[in-house]
């Protein structure tokens, strides 16, 4: 019996509830009030409920009423969903969108563009994937990220191109007691090697065999950049960090800007790039995301400087 439900009678059930009587569900819904009485008694027939008492002027939701609303709304609701993700997928918006990033990109400037993404694509589910090095690229390789937005890794996979959005100042720090904090002056990098180095794991194998900005013979190896940023805060080492990551513990002298041999106290700019396969360049959903994080992440640059 509950097989002949029509999305007429859940949409009639639910609008009488939000405009309070037949009558004005009618006017909303564009029928005649009888039409919307008969919609809604053969929906209490077929679900053996009285969903309204009718006994005052205006109908009143029983209990049973009060508890099948929320499934009813949310009956009407997914097949507007669905509806709307049609009409984007129909004008040739993604149906998902997912996105790998690399750990060192402002996680602020991902927020904000999400943000208007959502806005902007409210029925394009988006998904994310934080990674490191190679670990950025590896999604979109293996096809389960049609865009990355990366720049760990110098050397870009040949089955990719990339386009330019933006860069990231890298410092070395270390926490305010080590010994390479308080030496002050230019740091030879003989005197860094010295030191137990703190370096990000690839968690692919995209840079095996290859290290990236390694200066010491003594390393301890994390997977997360959060928890790198725990070890420097507590005096566990050197190593480089993403400004934008360190600037409030820079100012707290918490950590401290270590003045490294041919690095300098300014850093090093790295260049984050949008990098996807050539075959399948940006559809309208990826391409807006992508000019978004370009336009938060200069907008970020031009407020702190």
């Amino acid at each position: 019996m509950l097989d002949g439900l029509s999305l007429d009678q859940l949409r009639s059930f639910v609008t009488t509830v939000e405009e309070g009587s037949f009558s004005a569900a009618g006017r909303k819904l564009g029928r005649a009030q009888s039409a919307v009485s008969e919609l809604i008694a053969n929906l209490e027939g077929q679900l053996g409920v009285s969903l309204f008492d009718r006994s005052g002027r205006y109908p009143k939701l029983t209990r049973a009423g009060e508890v099948l609303l929320a499934d009813a709304r949310g009956v009407v609701e997914s097949i507007g969903y669905m509806k709307s993700r049609a009409r984007g997928m129909a004008a040739g918006i993604e149906a998902e969108l997912a996105v790998a990033f690399d750990v060192l990109f402002p996680l602020n400037v991902i927020t904000e563009a999400a943000r208007g993404f959502h806005e902007r694509f409210p029925d394009t589910p988006l998904r994310v994937y934080v990674e490191a090095l190679g670990g950025a690229y590896q999604p979109v390789l293996d096809g389960r990220a049609s865009l990355g937005v990366v720049g760990s890794l110098p050397l870009m996979p040949s089955e990719l191109t990339g386009e330019r959005i933006a860069s990231v100042t890298m410092v070395m720090v270390a926490g305010g007691s080590h010994p390479l904090a308080l030496r002050g002056g230019t740091i030879p990098r003989s005197e860094v090697a010295r030191h137990l180095q703190l370096v990000l794991t690839d968690r692919s194998t995209l840079s095996s065999g290859r290290e990236f900005g390694v200066l010491s013979s003594s390393t301890w190896r994390l997977a997360d950049l959060f928890a790198k940023h725990a070890f420097l805060l507590d005096g566990l080492g050197w190593g480089g960090m993403p400004l934008h990551a360190v600037a409030a513990d820079i100012a707290a002298g918490r950590l401290v800007v270590l003045d490294v041999e041919d690095v300098g106290p300014g850093g090093l700019s790295l260049p984050m790039s949008a990098v996807y396969p050539p075959a399948a360049p940006p559809g309208p959903a990826a391409r807006w995301l992508v000019d978004r994080l370009r336009e938060c992440a200069s907008e970020k640059a031009h407020s702190e400087r």
